[in-house]
């Protein structure tokens, strides 16, 4: 199958490197000095160092070349660069089925990515992939598996097993909305974690944490209209745990270094690439309030975020919380 993957971060670098093997595969980058800097090098060292780009990967910064042929694009932008790398999709090429991998929900709207691809491209055929996936693990080709959703359960079953690899695992899902949620809500409760562990409270306090914590990812989408059971998936319980726990995790980064006393304009300007938990957390925050969902460690990192609160007495304030049937 020829794939066009529009976005040359880690993940879709990644992505790239690991189906360049089974299929023909063009990345495309916005950044002509940065396609040109891969080709020269052939490797991604703004983002994903120390990997190199298979000779087979085709390398652009045209959006009409990669398209070129195209069965399938995929989608690997932050959930910022979505809405616009839609419209073009659906202006250059409106029949090409996609996907995207962003994680979270858009700055201001609030809206999951399903819901910002609804608005652009009402008409297309897509879907989201989700799942616990490092991007230098990926590359490196350590085993993986995550889950494809789509509203059309035909749609995500096919490129379910047309992407399946002997190292990427795909499953086919048709929760898009749990996939999505998933996804989104890990990332804030990965800084929670982070912050617990910065401040060496433990692994009771850790497990803990996660287990109300995916109880809190589960209410929030079983709101907006997500099945329960997914969230005990790859793209729910999964994703939460690797991020939460994982050395290579931006967001847990986050937490880590809230924990260490430093600000968050600081840590951001460090961390050079996008931790998705630190808009996402102030979106969810907003729509659980909407929906009336209990979310006291969403609030918490929230308020951590804006400085509101340091981090020490964010824990103290969630310990303090009236006791509650589990």
């Amino acid at each position: 199958m020829r794939l066009a993957i529009l976005g040359a971060g880690a993940w879709g670098t990644a992505l790239a490197i690991s189906f360049a093997s089974r299929h023909r595969v063009s990345l495309w980058t916005w950044q002509p000095a940065h396609a040109e800097a891969m080709r020269a090098v052939r490797e991604n060292r703004a983002f994903l160092p120390g990997h190199a780009l298979p000779d087979e990967l085709a390398i652009t910064a045209d959006f009409a070349a990669a398209l070129a042929g195209a069965e399938l694009a995929l989608i690997a932008t932050p959930v910022a660069g979505l809405r616009e790398t839609v419209r073009r999709l659906k202006a250059a090429a409106p029949a090409l089925p996609f996907l995207w991998v962003s994680k979270g929900l858009e700055a201001g709207s609030g809206m999951l990515p399903h819901q910002v691809v609804a608005a652009e491209h009402p008409q297309a055929h897509c879907g989201v992939l989700s799942g616990p996936s490092f991007a230098d693990e990926v590359a490196r080709g350590l085993p993986c598996a995550v889950a494809l959703a789509a509203p059309e359960p035909a749609f995500a079953a096919h490129y379910a097993q047309a992407l399946n690899g002997p190292r990427l695992r795909i499953y086919a899902n048709d929760d898009l909305i749990g996939a999505e949620v998933g996804g989104a809500v890990k990332n804030v409760i990965a800084i929670a974690a982070g912050i617990g562990d910065g401040l060496g409270l433990g692994l009771n306090a850790r497990a803990a944490l996660l287990t109300r914590g995916l109880a809190e990812i589960t209410r929030f989408g079983v709101a907006l209209g997500a099945r329960a059971e997914t969230f005990m998936g790859l793209s729910g319980l999964g994703d939460l745990i690797l991020t939460a726990t994982g050395d290579l995790s931006r967001n847990r980064r986050v937490g880590l270094e809230l924990a260490a006393g430093k600000s968050l304009a600081e840590i951001q300007a460090e961390l050079g690439h996008v931790a998705e938990g630190v808009p996402t957390a102030r979106e969810v925050a907003r729509r659980a309030a909407e929906l009336a969902v209990d979310m006291p460690i969403t609030a918490t990192v929230c308020e951590v975020l804006d400085g509101q609160l340091p981090a020490a007495a964010a824990v103290e304030r969630l310990m303090s919380r009236e006791p509650k049937h589990e």
